[in-house]
């Protein structure tokens, strides 16, 4: 029997204390901190410019059914935030200026490393979002943003990753292909999301109320995702930079809130060819190195409209999301992925802060990239399957996940889901997989 890990309780009991105390006591249900107003402290703080932010998400995954290995277990992963906001406009007396600091630190296991995908080549898809880029801490934002002629410009400079404001969408669900900017997922060598952070420059200009153009410019430097430069801020080991550019529609349609994205990047730096040397041969059978592309690009789009709410509450109703991405096939091991789903908040009127996802993933292995893996198997004589030496050959994987959002605070919010992907890490020789999976998002 599974035993439910000690975060899980934790946040269970708090959510069972959260009605029992005012709004600014601690544990009051509508707090937005467990810890409460400090008496006070806080929203004085606030009013004069200073906020500060303690978060945590937890994330556990236990496999139900098939995988690479059938052996039922579960693994738990999470993430502290810590983080502070500065209005300088209330404190020193700069107009429009802001600065963000923030680290965060992560730690755990995922399920999908050593249960769901073929450890020989791994997934595509993270059943624990949560999980990555090191178990260590790092410095995830420092930067300061200032505005010019009434707001119109925005301008952004110093150390953040590229889906904080370029492909974002949010972080609900807990499977990886539905959270957060899909761009680093697929093209992560060059787009690091959070908690990555490097240096970056922005610039919005504001076309008019509902539509916004901007453009970035982000150190690509691969050494920023070692765990032991969590602090790192010298640029040694910078090997280009990586430019997105994109346009941002929010319309009201209909009185309902929507978010429309669609946008280009485009790094500098060299890439390695997915199947050809420089002769143009395959590298697998001619043993030689691969070639070199002088640059790498993509592009992406998204979409979120929400569709329905009731008359007495804007906030409550279905909500429609797609999103998709396009990698270049020379250097990329993803071509294309494509995502859609819903959401649907306030689903009952004793319940109407919870909130209902669904949604469907897919992701496509450039034809190059797996010629290249049946090319390296031919080489090494290799043919069957369960040898320790072959190379499986990836094609597409799909992902789904349902999940039911129980608001247990303003503070608190626990998320059960049910997780289906078929082909993990696009081998079909690995069984489909069902997951179950809970998120708790807290904010002390």
């Amino acid at each position: 029997m599974l035993q439910m890990p000690k975060p899980c309780y934790i946040g269970l009991a708090l959510g069972a204390l959260a009605t029992q105390a005012s709004a600014s006591e601690p544990f009051a249900s509508e707090s937005p901190w467990m810890l409460g107003d400090w008496g006070g402290t806080r929203t004085e703080l606030l009013e004069r410019g200073y906020d500060f932010t303690l978060g945590y998400t937890g994330e556990m995954g236990s496999n139900l059914h098939g995988g690479y290995d059938h052996d039922r277990t579960a693994r738990y992963s999470d993430q502290f935030t810590f983080g502070s906001h500065l209005d300088l406009e209330k404190i020193l007396g700069w107009q429009a200026t802001e600065f963000q600091l923030t680290v965060t630190e992560r730690h755990g296991d995922n399920i999908s490393n050593d249960r769901i995908n073929d450890p020989r080549v791994g997934g595509f898809t993270s059943a624990q979002e949560v999980w990555g880029r090191g178990e260590t801490w790092r410095l995830t934002q420092m930067w300061i943003k200032q505005k010019y002629f009434d707001g119109a410009l925005d301008v952004k400079f110093g150390r953040f990753g590229e889906g904080e404001d370029f492909n974002s969408f949010p972080c609900d669900f807990q499977n990886l292909a539905f959270c957060g900017s899909q761009v680093g997922n697929w093209a992560g060598s060059i787009w690091y999301n959070w908690p990555v952070s490097q240096w970056a420059l922005r610039v919005r200009y504001n076309l008019n109320d509902a539509l916004y153009a901007q453009v970035g410019v982000f150190e690509q430097n691969p050494s920023n995702l070692e765990s032991g430069n969590g602090f790192k801020l010298s640029g040694s080991g910078t090997q280009g930079v990586v430019m997105p550019v994109e346009l941002v529609w929010s319309p009201a349609v209909n009185g309902l809130k929507g978010e429309y994205r669609a946008g280009y990047y485009y790094s500098n730096a060299k890439a390695q060819d997915v199947l050809k040397d420089s002769n143009g041969q395959p590298a697998a059978i001619s043993g030689a190195a691969y070639r070199s592309s002088s640059s790498k690009h993509g592009l992406w789009i998204g979409a979120q409209q929400q569709v329905t709410a009731l008359a007495t509450d804007q906030s409550r109703g279905l909500s429609l999301f797609a999103n998709a991405t396009v990698h270049d096939k020379k250097t990329n091991a993803i071509d294309n992925y494509v995502q859609a789903g819903l959401l649907f908040k306030g689903p009952f009127d004793a319940r109407s802060k919870d909130d209902i996802g669904f949604a469907l993933a897919r992701v496509h292995v450039n034809p190059a990239y797996r010629k290249n893996a049946r090319l390296a198997n031919q080489a090494a004589g290799l043919v069957d399957y369960d040898n320790p030496g072959y190379l499986p050959v990836q094609d597409t994987e799909y992902s789904a996940e349902l999940y039911y959002g129980i608001h247990l605070a303003d503070w608190l919010t626990v998320r059960p889901n049910l997780q289906y992907i078929r082909h993990p890490g696009g081998v079909s020789q690995v069984d489909d997989a069902v997951i179950a999976g809970l998120k708790i998002q807290s904010t002390f």
